[in-house]
């Protein structure tokens, strides 16, 4: 079963975006419960269709495809929530990759870091441009972020 390990937190400051790899990001939800979404995604000329389960604050399962981009597209058309829309950039930083997704639209101005763990315990460096944990303030998950905008708070 596949399982996700990761925290979160605000980012304080653009220097990650120096010598940052980026893509950019629309995804849909076509179903939000309170632990578990179906969501499709391109990520600039991919495409995926993921269900996540949360199963505690910092773990989910996570399932995710590769579809067709176009299949992607019209699958987008059946949501009933605004798209999200972000650019990704993956930072290195001591032994990890970091997943930072700067937001547009309504999330605009609300800027995320998030590292991926083997284990729920595991220590890793914090970089310079991290700020506050906000792994278990579910408010900043995306599927929240679709239905409750970061500029409605």
């Amino acid at each position: 079963m596949p399982f996700e390990i990761e925290r979160k937190f605000l980012v304080n400051s653009n220097i990650f975006k120096q010598n940052a790899q980026t893509s950019n990001i629309k995804q849909a939800y076509l179903s939000i419960s309170d632990n578990i979404s179906v969501r499709v995604r391109i990520d600039d000329v991919q495409a995926s269709l993921a269900i996540k389960s949360k199963i505690s604050e910092r773990v989910n399962r996570e399932y995710e495809y590769s579809i067709p981009i176009d299949e992607a597209h019209s699958i987008m058309k059946l949501s009933q929530l605004p798209i999200i829309i972000k650019t990704r950039y993956l930072k290195k930083y001591g032994a990890h990759t970091w997943e930072i997704d700067e937001f547009e639209k309504n999330n605009k101005g609300l800027i995320i870091a998030e590292i991926e763990l083997n284990n729920e315990d595991e220590e890793f460096e914090t970089p310079p441009w991290v700020g506050k944990e906000i792994t278990s303030d579910y408010r900043y998950l995306n599927s929240n972020l679709a239905i409750k905008p970061f500029n409605k708070w």
